[in-house]
C-alpha cells in the first residue's frame, strides 16, 4: 500500500505523515505540500525539513494563481489582518460563516490535485489532518466530516475505485491529535504552525491559540516554542 500525505509542515499533517510512515513505511509514503500564495514560506519551510527528518519523497505544487480573486486574510496580496484572537470569538462575528482565514475551498482543491498525483504514482489513498475542532462552528467548513466524505466518494469513483481519502482524525480534537503525535515521537519541534512569517510565533493568531492548548492538554510544553539557548 502506497499513501500521500497533503502535508503543510503543521501539527495535524506532521501526526498524519508520522502514522503514514508508521503504518506503511517510509518507502511507501509520499508527502505533498501545496503553495496557495500564503503571506510567508514559513509552513513550507517546516515541511522540507520534516520530510529530510522522515527521509520520505516530498513533492511541491503550486495552487496560487487559482486564490488571486480571494480576499483570505492569508494571502499575500490581502490587504487584511489575521485575526489575533480565539476562532471561537471569531465565528461570533460572522454569523455562521467561515472566518477570514478560510481560504475558499482549500482542501477540495488540494485534495483533487492530489488525487491526480496519487493515482499517477500508484498511491491507494490520500491522508490529511482535518479534525474536529477546525470544523467547529463551521469556521473551516472544508475539515468537516461530512465534507471528508463527500470528497472521497468523489474521488475513489473519479479514480475508478484506484484512490480514496482519508482524515483520520476528523472526528478528534487538536489535543488527541497530539497526544498520538507524542506517542508517535513526532518531530514538533520542526513544525510551524503561526499564520504570521516572523521568526517566533506570534502566540496570539486562531491557529497559535490553538495549538498552545493542544499541549497544555496533554500537560507538556509544546517544542515548537522552545528556544535554542
Amino acid at each position: 500500500m502506497k499513501v500521500l500525505v497533503l502535508f503543510s509542515g503543521g501539527v495535524d499533517s506532521t501526526t498524519c505523515l508520522g502514522m503514514a510512515v508508521a503504518q506503511y513505511g517510509k518507502e511507501n509514503v509520499t508527502a505533498l505540500s501545496v503553495s496557495y500564495g500564503q503571506k510567508h514560506t514559513k509552513e513550507i519551510e517546516a515541511s522540507r525539513k520534516i520530510a529530510e527528518y522522515y527521509g520520505i519523497e516530498h513533492l511541491y505544487l503550486n495552487l496560487a494563481e487559482i486564490f488571486t480573486y480571494s480576499n483570505c486574510s492569508l494571502l499575500s496580496h490581502s490587504e487584511r489582518e489575521i485575526p489575533q484572537e480565539s476562532y471561537a470569538r471569531q465565528l461570533a462575528m460572522t454569523g455562521g460563516k467561515p472566518v477570514s482565514t478560510y481560504v475558499p475551498f482549500r482542501n477540495g482543491l488540494f485534495l483533487a490535485s492530489a488525487a491526480s498525483i496519487a493515482i499517477s504514482k500508484g498511491c491507494e489513498v490520500i491522508y490529511y489532518g482535518a479534525h474536529a475542532d477546525d470544523a467547529a462552528g463551521n469556521a473551516y467548513p472544508d475539515c468537516s466530516d461530512a465534507f471528508n466524505r463527500a470528497m472521497n466518494d468523489a474521488i475513489f469513483i473519479g479514480s475508478g475505485r484506484q484512490c480514496k481519502v482519508e482524515a483520520p482524525f476528523v472526528g478528534l480534537t487538536k489535543a488527541q491529535v497530539v497526544k498520538i503525535g507524542l506517542d508517535l515521537k513526532v518531530p514538533y519541534e520542526l513544525t510551524w504552525s503561526c499564520y504570521e512569517g516572523q521568526e517566533n510565533p506570534c502566540g496570539k493568531c486562531g491557529t497559535c491559540i490553538d495549538r498552545a492548548e493542544a499541549f497544555r492538554l496533554n500537560g507538556v510544553v509544546d517544542p515548537g516554542t522552545v528556544k535554542e539557548l
